[in-house]
């Protein structure tokens, strides 16, 4: 245990269990501060960003302040997590290396693209055998270009960037000096699902918003859906297979061009489709199936694998890190 909260690894996990405790503590306090600047916002002229602000402070419920609060306690404990990191670095001067490869920005570009166009595409055809079976049907009002510029384009791309960099690039480089490849990918795979679901379920209450352990109880909630074993087989699993085939096309290439195009892709196709096409809930493919979206259930699970096996042999036409990490690279 010792040795484990000394290591890389054991930082993160301090971090991501100082975020949610940090999350839970303050949120009663940013709900309560968030209701009075609704209220403010009612009766008094405040500045635009403050009117706004309060606006939407005023329609939100208990859950989205609590996922804000989530956000802003990882952010603050952010800089901690770089110094412990730092520190650990100084003192372990054996510790090796797990370099990646530099690429030609057209390399780069090509690989982008041949991961998004193979996410996007496989996903969307699933979407319309999905369609034609009934599963899914066509929404009666459809969005324009305009609309779906930041419903679906802006988020594929800045969260393809985004989580790429801190789960591919920075956890699993980190994890990587602690770990085996294997165990590297599959816990930086878990990190990410895990994160991806703290939220509560759907029409989760909480008795009262303002009490001062009322993030607890909802942690406590979220925390208690995992053991759902439908969520966990069709949602909880499927982002877990996710995360192994971004984390093994970054391990494979040295670079996170093609695992950013992979995830771009897959953001694109699932929600550009469901923009234009709904669930029908009676389908009785539904819920192991296929969830409400083409990212949950057994038919994308299965999806995702056919995409690893697809991806494996395109890989082949791109250069190999020659740095790939090893077992006898990593410290037992």
């Amino acid at each position: 245990m010792k040795r484990f909260i000394q290591s890389y690894i054991g930082a993160v996990v301090l971090w991501v269990l100082g975020s949610l405790s940090m999350g839970a503590a303050i949120s009663p306090w940013v709900y309560r501060s968030g209701k009075a600047l609704a209220a403010m916002a009612e009766t008094n002229t405040l500045p635009a960003l403050l009117e706004w602000l309060g606006r939407a402070c005023g329609k939100s419920e208990f859950d989205r302040f609590f996922d804000r609060s989530l956000l802003f306690s990882a952010v603050i404990l952010m800089p901690l997590l770089f110094r412990r990191i730092k520190t650990l670095r100084s003192a372990s001067a054996t510790l090796p290396d797990v370099p990646g490869t530099g690429v030609s920005w057209k390399s780069a570009v090509l690989q982008l693209v041949t991961g998004c166009v193979i996410a996007a595409g496989l996903f969307w055809v699933m979407g319309m055998v999905l369609e034609h079976a009934g599963v899914y049907v066509l929404k009666t009002k459809t969005p324009g270009f305009l609309k779906l510029l930041p419903k679906v384009l802006l988020p594929a791309i800045g969260a393809a960037f985004v989580e790429e960099w801190l789960f591919r690039g920075i956890l699993l480089g980190l994890w990587l000096r602690f770990a085996r490849p294997v165990w590297a990918c599959l816990g930086t795979s878990l990190l990410f699902s895990f994160l991806h679901f703290l939220k509560p379920p759907e029409g989760t209450m909480i008795g009262n918003p303002a009490d001062v352990f009322a993030g607890f109880e909802l942690l406590s909630k979220v925390l208690l859906h995992f053991t759902n074993p439908v969520f966990f087989v069709t949602d909880f699993a499927t982002l877990i297979a996710v995360g192994l085939i971004l984390s093994w096309a970054r391990i494979r290439t040295g670079v996170l061009w093609f695992s950013i195009g992979l995830h771009a892709g897959w953001i694109l196709a699932f929600k550009g489709f469901s923009e234009f096409y709904k669930d029908v809930p009676t389908h009785p493919i539904h819920p192991w199936g296929v969830g409400d979206s083409l990212r949950s259930g057994m038919v994308p699970l299965l999806m995702l694998g056919i995409t690893a096996v697809i991806c494996h042999f395109v890989l082949r036409w791109f250069p190999a890190n020659p740095n790939k990490p090893t077992d006898s690279q990593v410290l037992d």
